[in-house]
């Protein structure tokens, strides 16, 4: 979930970018948009910020003052600021993923003990199915949809 957020964030940058900067009236791709968010350089204070909000779990009034910017409201719109920052979001996500891949044998360790040794047969059915999924193993979703009320087709074919 915090992957998908943080992706639509990146995306929303990207648009802000496009929107703002006029790139799009002088023929700019989302590639080359990319390729201008990878290149710009973190201050700082940027990089402090970023780090600072993931470890703390999100709270960005915390993260500005341990980043050394402006105490108070002043400091947490321009920190807010600096995260909408394409190139600042695209960091964030770097260093979310880094938090990740750390946190992941621990957890998979501990689901697998779940499937093991649960007391329960529900938790060790649901981590056995968590297990396989995240393995690849996930079965096809299906989905049936249902409406109600008349559907009227008409088709002229003179």
């Amino acid at each position: 979930m915090v992957r998908f957020l943080l992706f639509c964030a990146l995306t929303q940058g990207i648009i802000d970018v496009l929107n703002m900067g006029g790139e799009r009236e002088r023929g700019a791709t989302v590639g080359d948009i990319m390729s201008n968010i990878t290149q710009r350089k973190l201050t700082r204070k940027q990089t402090a910020l970023v780090e600072a909000y993931v470890a703390n779990g999100g709270n960005l009034t915390q993260a500005s003052q341990e980043a050394g910017y402006a105490q108070g409201d002043s400091g947490r719109v321009t920190a807010q600021k600096s995260m909408k920052l394409a190139h600042v979001q695209q960091y964030m996500m770097e260093v979310v993923a880094k938090e990740f891949s750390r946190h992941a044998p621990a957890a998979v360790h501990q689901l697998a003990g779940l499937a093991k040794k649960a007391k329960s047969e529900y938790v060790q059915l649901e981590a056995s199915k968590d297990l396989l999924d995240r393995a690849g193993f996930k079965p096809i979703d299906r989905s049936q949809v249902q409406l109600a009320g008349d559907i009227k087709v008409s088709i002229d074919l003179g």
